[in-house]
C-alpha cells in the first residue's frame, strides 16, 4: 500500500525528561561541610566582634587612643599578608595538616587574648590569632572545593560557607556589644576560644588530607616578595584609616608593598614552580571574578562602616539599636545564601555576579535619600538589607567563577586568590571611602559622598565584569 508524499506521518512527541536534581549531601558530607563552615565563621567573627570593646578594653588594659588601633591592625597584617604562603603550602604539604594546625594555633591564641595582662600579650595573642586564620581560610577553602564536586553539590557548599562568611561579621557586630556589657571585653575573645575546641575534636576524623601529587619545591623568592609586600600594603592602609595618608611610615610602607609585589610579578615570571601560576592569572574568570570579589566586598565593608556612624550620630540610635538594623541585614544575607546556589544553578555564576553587583550598586544608591528624619532609619534598614542580598550573592558567584575549572591540586591557589581578595577588600575599602565621611564638619553630607561614589564603583565593575566575562556562543 502505498503511502501518499504529501501527508506526513503524525510525529511522536518526546517525552520531557526532568531536571537533574543536585545530589544530595550524605550525613559525612554534612559534618565535613559544617566543620569547615564553622571555622570560616569563627574567624569571620573575629573579624566585628571586637570592634564595639575597643574603648573598654584600652581603658582596662592601658591602652592609649593611638595604639588601640592595633587591636585590629595585629589581627588584619597576618591574617592577610600570609593567605597566599599558606593556601600554596597546603597545596605542597597537605591541607587537612595545614587547616589542623592553624586552628590550634587560632584557638591557643585567643586563650591568649582571652586572659592577657598588659597590651603586649594582648597583642600577641591578636597576631597569632591572624597567623592561624591565615592558614585556616585558605586551607578550609581549599578541602571545601577539593571534597565537593564542581556543579550543584559545590555551589551549594559555597551558598553556605558565603552565608556564615556574612553572618559571621554581621552577627559579631551585635554580639560585641551585648558581650561587652554583660560579661566584659574578655568574653569576645573566650567565646573565640570554644568555637575553636568545638571544631577542632571533630576535624581529624573527619577531613580527608589532600595535597599535589607531585610535591614541587616552594618558590621561596616568591613566598617572601609576597608575603612582605601583602603585610606592607595592608599596614599602610590600615594605619591610613585612622591617621590618614600623610603620614611617612604610610608612605614608606604603601610604596614598599608596591615595589615588592611588583617584583613578586617578576619572579613569578621566571620561577621553576611559581607560587602563583601566573597562567591562571591569565584567566579570564580567575581575573574578572576576583576584581567582582574585591569590589563587592570593599564597597559593602565602607557602607556599613559609614551608616554604623550615620545612626548613632545623626539619628542617636543606640548600640543596641544600631545592631538590630544590621541584625536584619544579617537575616536576609542568610535567606540570599539558600537561595543563591539555585540562582547560579540555574543562570550560572557569571551572570549571577553581573546580576549580585548591578543589584547591589543599585540599592546602595538608594540609600541617597536619607536626611536626619527619624523615617530615614527604615530606608536605611531596607537599603543595606537588600544591598547585602545582592552582595552575597556576588560573593558566592564570584567563589564560584574563580574556582570552577581548576584541577584539584591548584585548587589551594584559586581559593588563596579568592581569599586573599576578600581579607584586601575587607581591609581597603573603610580606609579608601570612610575618610570621605569622617574628614568633614557635615557628617550627613560626608555620608553621601560616601554612598555616591561607592554606588558609582560597584556600577562601574558590574559592566567591567560584564564585559570581561562575556563568552561566545558555541556553534
Amino acid at each position: 500500500m502505498a503511502i501518499d508524499s504529501t501527508t506526513a506521518p503524525p510525529s511522536t512527541p518526546r517525552p520531557t525528561l526532568p531536571a537533574p536534581q543536585a545530589p544530595k549531601l550524605s550525613p559525612r558530607d554534612k559534618l565535613v561541610l559544617f566543620v569547615l563552615c564553622a571555622a570560616q565563621f569563627m574567624v569571620a567573627l573575629d573579624f566585628s566582634v571586637l570592634n564595639v570593646a575597643l574603648p573598654v578594653l584600652g581603658a582596662d588594659l592601658g591602652m592609649s587612643q593611638s595604639t588601640l588601633q592595633w587591636a585590629v591592625t595585629a589581627f588584619a597584617l597576618p591574617s592577610g599578608g600570609f593567605l597566599l604562603l599558606f593556601g600554596r603550602a597546603g597545596d605542597l604539604f597537605g591541607r587537612r595538616r595545614l587547616f589542623l594546625g592553624g586552628l590550634a594555633l587560632f584557638g591557643l591564641a585567643s586563650l591568649l587574648a582571652t586572659f592577657a595582662w598588659d597590651p603586649a600579650s594582648f597583642l600577641a595573642g591578636r597576631a597569632l590569632q591572624g597567623v592561624g586564620a591565615a592558614a585556616i581560610v585558605p586551607t578550609g577553602m581549599s578541602l571545601l572545593t577539593t571534597t565537593f564536586p564542581e556543579g550543584p553539590q559545590r555551589d551549594r557548599a559555597l551558598g553556605i560557607s558565603g552565608t556564615l562568611l556574612s553572618l559571621g561579621f554581621t552577627i559579631g557586630m551585635v554580639l560585641g556589644g551585648v558581650l561587652t556589657d554583660t560579661l566584659g571585653w574578655r568574653s569576645t575573645m573566650g567565646l573565640l576560644t570554644l568555637f575553636a575546641l568545638l571544631v577542632l575534636p571533630l576535624a581529624p576524623r573527619l577531613l580527608p588530607e589532600s595535597r599535589t601529587p607531585d610535591r614541587p619545591r616552594l618558590d621561596v623568592p616568591g613566598a617572601i616578595t609576597v608575603t612582605g609586600g601583602l603585610l606592607a600594603l595592608i599596614y599602610a592602609l590600615s594605619t591610613a584609616a585612622e591617621r590618614g595618608f600623610g603620614g611617612t611610615d604610610v608612605i614608606v610602607t604603601l610604596v614598599a608593598g608596591v615595589l615588592l609585589l611588583a617584583a613578586f610579578g617578576r619572579i613569578e615570571s621566571r620561577a621553576a614552580s611559581p607560587l602563583v601560576s601566573l597562567p591562571m592569572l591569565r584567566r579570564r574568570t580567575v581575573a574578572w571574578g576576583n576584581l567582582g570579589g574585591l569590589v563587592t566586598f570593599s564597597m559593602m565593608s565602607a557602607v556599613i562602616f559609614v551608616l554604623t556612624l550615620y545612626l548613632q550620630e545623626i539619628l542617636d540610635l543606640s548600640a543596641f539599636r544600631t545592631g538590630l538594623v544590621f541584625g536584619v541585614q544579617g537575616a536576609l544575607s542568610v535567606v540570599a545564601g539558600i537561595y543563591a546556589p539555585k540562582v547560579i544553578s540555574r543562570f550560572g555564576a557569571h551572570r549571577t555576579l553581573v546580576v549580585s553587583l548591578l543589584g547591589q550598586g543599585l540599592f546602595i544608591a538608594a540609600l541617597l535619600g536619607i536626611d536626619d528624619g527619624a523615617r530615614s532609619v527604615w530606608l536605611a534598614t531596607a537599603g543595606v538589607s537588600v544591598a547585602s542580598m545582592f552582595h552575597l550573592g556576588a560573593i558566592i558567584s564570584y567563589g564560584v567563577t574563580v574556582t570552577s575549572g581548576v584541577p584539584d591540586e591548584e585548587q589551594g591557589l584559586a581559593t588563596g586568590l579568592v581569599t586573599s581578595t576578600q581579607q584586601v577588600g575587607i581591609t581597603i575599602g573603610i580606609p579608601l571611602l570612610g575618610a570621605l565621611a569622617t574628614t568633614g564638619t557635615d557628617l550627613l553630607a560626608g555620608t553621601r559622598t560616601v554612598l555616591l561614589t561607592d554606588s558609582a564603583v560597584v556600577l562601574v565593575a558590574a559592566a567591567l565584569v560584564a564585559v570581561g566575562l562575556r563568552t561566545r556562543r558555541s556553534a
